[in-house]
């Protein structure tokens, strides 16, 4: 696998790719990965692509779903099915932002403050209750997610990579929650509604889980992607095939957000991108090296939805963002 690298040095995940066709490894290499999400998840597999896809993407996911739809688990999972760290911060309403980035404690040997890092310090951050915590508290993460860094006194401190966020939030409960600020909503790359699941998975569910809880199997998931192998499918990403034609689907699915009757607020060059880049992820890890539109459409409502705001008339109306995507998606001529 090609990989840019210094003179004499080796690419340490080349030899995994030796002998293979990349795309047939990776392809691999995520279908082990649910596999093994599966050993505490049951129906979970579209989620857990779609958080491959965001890491592969230097993108964070924002997890949407009521209590109990395993939204955290699934989060816990996926981390231990990545050999890099993790850490998990409870949003509540009086987090305070150093709760998050670190504080300055006081060094009694040399007499000055040492800077003492926080939870987000670490490759996968689990948010939970993202929408519990006020203003003042979000903004702690506006840096972080978009350049992965800290400025704290004057200095600036890098994430190790990779670097992605998982949070979750509930649709239902309001009281004691905060809206997150649309510019927040945009440094994610996916927002995944987690539905409840059907009616064969619950009953698999009952069946597999009626002895422990899930969360006592988080113990026997093995880790399947290692930091080198991700940063070499970030690199490989871009020698998927896009043609103009998936370009100029893309533009005019945008453009429409922008021109339809029932968005007030349309996407942004930065939803082209991801939307873009999600689809070449998506074809990479499905196994080919060029993109399609079923990948567009496919991506197309994670990546979007939750970067368009309707009109309070298609509100009223009870239309939801995904209800609107539908249309534009059915609306748009598809390339050939």
């Amino acid at each position: 696998m090609e990989i840019e690298e210094q003179e004499g040095e080796k690419n340490p995940i080349d030899d995994a790719f030796i002998q293979e066709d990349l795309f047939a490894v990776v392809r691999n290499k995520v279908q082990k990965l649910i596999e093994e999400s599966a050993k505490v998840l049951v129906g979970q597999d579209e989620l857990i692509e779609l958080m491959t896809i965001a890491m592969v993407c230097n993108g964070h996911v924002l997890l949407e779903g009521v209590p109990g739809v395993a939204k955290t688990l699934a989060a816990k999972t996926f981390a231990r099915c990545v050999n890099s760290g993790f850490s998990r911060i409870q949003f509540t309403p009086d987090l305070m932002p150093s709760d998050i980035i670190g504080t300055s404690v006081f060094n009694s040997k040399n007499a000055n403050f040492d800077f003492k890092p926080g939870p987000v310090f670490s490759n996968i951050i689990l948010i939970d209750e993202i929408n519990r915590s006020p203003a003042k508290t979000q903004s702690a993460l506006f840096e972080v997610m978009e350049e992965k860094q800290i400025s704290y006194d004057g200095k600036t401190y890098q994430m190790e990579e990779p670097f992605m966020v998982i949070a979750t939030q509930n649709p239902v409960e309001h009281e004691g929650t905060y809206r997150l600020p649309e510019a927040q909503l945009d440094r994610f790359l996916l927002k995944v509604i987690v539905n409840y699941p059907h009616p064969d998975d619950e009953l698999n569910i009952l069946k597999k889980f009626r002895g422990a809880p899930p969360k006592s199997e988080l113990d026997h998931v093995q880790a399947i992607l290692s930091p080198e192998e991700i940063k070499a499918i970030k690199v490989q990403i871009e020698k998927i095939g896009v043609s103009e034609q998936i370009m100029l689907y893309i533009v005019n699915l945008i453009k429409e957000t922008r021109n339809n009757i029932d968005i007030y607020l349309g996407a942004s060059p930065r939803a082209s991108l991801a939307l873009l880049r999600t689809s070449m992820a998506l074809a990479m890890i499905q196994g080919r090296n060029f993109v399609v539109p079923d990948d567009v459409q496919f991506m197309a409502p994670h990546v979007l939805a939750h970067r368009i705001i309707l009109t309070p008339e298609a509100e009223v109306m009870g239309k939801t963002n995904r209800d609107v995507l539908d249309s534009i998606l059915h609306q748009i001529e598809v390339p050939r």
